[in-house]
């Protein structure tokens, strides 16, 4: 089912359209036959009127009468004319349904006293091979021949007057009565793209609270505290957007609650590391001074990257345009005070919105970190597809390729050359993601081809 449309408007549409298009096509091959069986039955009643009108005058007049009416009444489409019999049995038109239709009714127009023989043909005038005053009677031309586009509806009729004289009569009605249907096809061409538009119109109506909803969604992510949706529509959609603030609402409280109680724990934990850190100096063991204070400030240190991470989640700093290349040279010099290096590549010049100090916490914590495993830091930027693409990238060790995800958890930290004995607690990629998230963006790692990772950050402008 890969050809289906993968939206649902989409496949809204293609049903509309498919059952649109399947009963105007019925509608219209009814329509036409339809058009076609009134058409010849206006046609077949009206000759016969004729006829019959034409049968009483010459039954009624004399023989010398005939000739002069006949002269007169032999005006073309209605061809009129004397034979001398009717036609033979062997070369008799076939029978069909029009002609029995056309036979009833000029029957029903004549009375029971005139015998008739009647046909309908689609084929060209019997004049065209049939000498009307000749008296032949080459009829075999009436028999089908298998045209596909005939040349006229014609209708043949014989009357035996009450002297016993035979009448012939020949109707041709102009095939374009029946072919000319170009202002059925544009009024049903209309009426179908009409209806199309309005269906169209009101399959994305309906399906745009959908995309407003998916739109949220995709946004709750990077901002707990976006604006509630519009509880407005169909009920269905009401209720959909009813449950989406519910869950919204349940989740900001959730997450801060959380950020309460850390904050409080971490905020609290710096007093009693406090004291405990004056009284181990009051020892005397230098071993077990040493000892003491270097897992209080472990302790310390987590505290502390603790209400970094949670204050990482805070909102509350409004977004604005920023310098990224002033941002970074800030930065730099940042790392130059603390005698350190990084090299910085041709700058994008181009402004984005973000919280400036969140996001220079989460570049400064991507050098912090490459700083660690590696002096040769270089951090360039680029833009791509909307988005300004920050690098900072380090010639250490790397990380394995199983782990590039897992060093984003809280608190988590490699062994080996990535570990607490190089500083940290394991919150910096973390703290750094979440910024890039609250952002609308992304941060990942790559190991280099040649050794080194590379930390890009991605930012929507």
């Amino acid at each position: 089912m890969h050809l289906l449309p993968r939206s649902l408007f989409g496949r809204l549409a293609l049903i509309l359209f498919s059952g649109l298009f399947l009963v105007q096509l019925t509608s219209t091959a009814i329509q036409f036959y339809d058009r076609g069986q009134r058409l010849f039955q206006a046609s077949g009643l009206s000759s016969s009127e004729r006829i019959a009108e034409i049968v009483r005058i010459l039954n009624d007049a004399s023989q010398s009468e005939r000739q002069r009416l006949i002269s007169i009444l032999n005006v073309a489409p209605l061809r009129v004319s004397f034979t001398a019999s009717e036609w033979p049995a062997e070369n008799s038109p076939e029978t069909n349904w029009p002609a029995e239709v056309f036979r009833q009714r000029l029957q029903e127009q004549l009375g029971s006293a005139f015998p008739l023989r009647v046909a309908v043909s689609d084929q060209p005038a019997i004049s065209d091979n049939y000498n009307m005053h000749g008296g032949g009677h080459d009829m075999q031309h009436m028999k089908g021949t298998g045209m596909s586009l005939p040349d006229a509806l014609v209708f043949y009729a014989q009357v035996k007057l009450s002297d016993g004289t035979w009448v012939s009569f020949e109707n041709r009605i102009s095939e374009e009565v029946f072919s000319d249907s170009s202002v059925l096809l544009l009024i049903l061409a209309t009426l179908i793209v009409t209806v199309l538009v309005v269906s169209l119109l009101a399959v994305r109506w309906v399906t745009k609270p959908l995309t407003m909803l998916t739109q949220a969604a995709n946004k709750l992510g990077g901002d707990i505290n976006q604006p509630p949706l519009s509880e407005t529509g169909a009920s269905e959609v009401q209720q959909a957007a009813k449950a989406f603030n519910s869950m919204q609402s349940r989740l900001r409280s959730f997450i801060e609650d959380r950020t309460r109680l850390l904050t409080a724990i971490s905020h609290d934990l710096k007093t009693p590391i406090t004291r405990m850190r004056l009284r181990a100096e009051m020892l005397d063991d230098q071993e077990q001074r040493d000892s003491f204070i270097k897992n209080l400030d472990e302790m310390q240190l987590i505290a502390s990257e603790t209400l970094d991470f949670l204050r990482a989640d805070d909102s509350r700093e409004s977004f604005q345009p920023i310098d990224v290349c002033a941002l970074l040279e800030a930065i730099k010099e940042d790392v130059a005070e603390l005698g350190q290096q990084i090299e910085l590549d041709d700058c994008v010049e181009k402004s984005c919105r973000a919280r400036p100090m969140a996001l220079k916490r989460c570049i400064t914590n991507l050098v912090e970190n490459a700083l660690k495993y590696a002096n040769d830091v270089r951090v360039s930027t680029e833009e791509k597809n909307q988005s300004l693409i920050i690098t900072v990238s380090d010639s250490g060790p790397g990380i394995p390729e199983e782990n590039l995800e897992t060093v984003f958890e809280p608190f988590y930290r490699l062994e080996g050359s990535r570990n607490r004995e190089t500083g940290g607690t394991g919150l910096g990629l973390s703290i750094a993601r979440n910024i890039a998230l609250s952002h609308g963006g992304d941060l990942r790692l790559v190991n280099k081809p040649d050794g080194g990772l590379q930390a890009i950050l991605i930012l929507n402008r």
